[in-house]
């Protein structure tokens, strides 16, 4: 061939556990959009979305199911069940897994009592809390934001709301990082497994305690609410009052750590916008909503093909997982202008962050209030606040449904 070599385009291959993509995923997503929005994954044996639309879509789509444990479950040697028999127990109970009648049904009770008034009841508790974690810091200069102050937040408001005793926090904090090991990866080892299977046990006794208090002794907390909810003749069953019990403490601070971890550090990297909500706080709520957008908590949900499906020029059939990956779709210039750039006074469509429709996050709005109330008080708290190795980035949590770091060291003065 005369003259230069006709460039060559090596296929898109979706790495997602690698340290390049945790770090910054959005160039992959970028090309993804625009290459192959609906990518099929052989290592995931998944389908993947990544635009605005088409998560969207699916997130309404009663055609697809998010039932995806079952399948699994089923495909598991009896041994191998067995030694995960509490995991299964529990989580194929949780909501976020259950389709309607189901879903339903338990959405319907726990919302009875886990709702928009009560959540915004604990403004009072988060500030305070706020005020206790911020006093411990003290004069320090040197922080790791997520053991200091991102981690305890949302798992001490979470415990007060529940009627968990505070000192029970570094314990809710282990038995819950061990459960993620589960929950985070639809792909990890057997060793792995049996840690999350023996916390999950262990969160279930815990749990079966203080809700047996609760009975003989009611108390001003959720836990006394739900074991004495009813709705007519129906109510939570033993095993379905511990599993919300469970699901609520673990869904109500993880993915609120990652929220105000990943909020900050997008205002790290965009000092401008630090600076615009450390001097005008009523940019509070704006804010937040533009930080979900920007680098959110959750990088997926996952949903499981029910009836064939036809989306762009490719086929799902029943019984593909499809991968919905929401950060990718609140990135998607296709519904966002300058999609890459923080900008705290964005007005636009929703993002996705909480999902959309039936499965939206059913603890969003105290997932808000508390990035509302941290956020703006932690810019004002400290004057200067910077990555204490800027060179290096973050170690990320090698996960494919949360989007957090494992630790966040800061360099901050008053």
């Amino acid at each position: 061939m005369i003259g230069s070599p006709e460039r060559i385009i090596k296929p898109l291959e979706f790495r997602p556990d690698t340290p390049a993509f945790l770090a910054d995923p959005f160039p992959i997503y970028r090309r993804l959009q625009d290459e192959d929005p609906v990518h099929w994954s052989p290592r995931l044996k998944s389908w993947v979305l990544t635009r605005y639309d088409d998560v969207k879509r699916v997130c309404l789509d009663r055609d697809m199911s998010s039932n995806r444990l079952e399948p699994f479950f089923a495909t598991l040697p009896g041994p191998e069940a067995a030694r995960i028999g509490e995991i299964i127990r529990f989580l194929s109970i949780w909501m976020v897994f259950r389709d309607p009648p189901d879903h339903t049904r338990l959405r319907r009770l726990t919302s009875k009592v886990f709702h928009v008034k009560s959540m915004h009841a604990m403004r009072p508790a988060i500030e305070q809390i706020l005020a206790l974690l911020l006093d411990r810091i003290g004069a320090r200069t040197d922080v790791d934001f997520i053991q200091d102050f991102a981690g305890p937040l949302p798992a001490l408001v979470i415990m007060e709301m529940l009627g968990v005793p505070h000192s029970e926090l570094d314990r809710v904090k282990r038995m819950s990082d061990e459960m993620a090991l589960f929950i985070g990866s639809s792909r990890t080892s057997q060793e792995k497994y049996d840690v999350a299977q023996a916390a999950t046990k262990e969160m279930a006794d815990f749990f079966r305690q203080f809700l047996n208090a609760r009975r003989a002794e009611p108390q001003h907390d959720l836990m006394s609410e739900l074991v004495h909810l009813r709705d007519g003749e129906d109510r939570l069953s033993e095993d379905e009052l511990i599993a919300t019990c469970i699901l609520l403490l673990f869904a109500g601070h993880e993915t609120t750590t990652n929220h105000i971890a990943n909020g900050l550090l997008s205002l790290v990297r965009f000092p401008a916008e630090l600076r615009a909500l450390r001097e005008d706080p009523s940019l509070a709520a704006k804010a937040v909503e533009e930080l979900l957008r920007y680098d959110g908590p959750s990088s997926a949900q996952v949903r499981v093909v029910k009836v064939r499906h036809a989306m762009h020029d490719k086929t799902l059939q029943p019984g593909d997982r499809v991968f919905m990956m929401l950060n990718a779709a609140n990135r998607d210039p296709r519904a966002y202008d300058d999609a890459d750039q923080l900008q705290l006074r964005r007005d636009g469509v929703p993002h996705l962050t909480f999902g959309f429709g039936l499965h939206i996050c059913l603890g969003f709005p105290l997932a808000r209030l508390e990035g509302q109330v941290a956020l703006p008080a932690i810019a004002r708290h400290w004057r200067r606040i910077e990555l204490a190795a800027p060179e290096t980035a973050p170690e990320w949590i090698n996960s494919m449904v949360f989007r957090g770091m494992q630790s966040m060291p800061l360099k901050v003065e008053r």
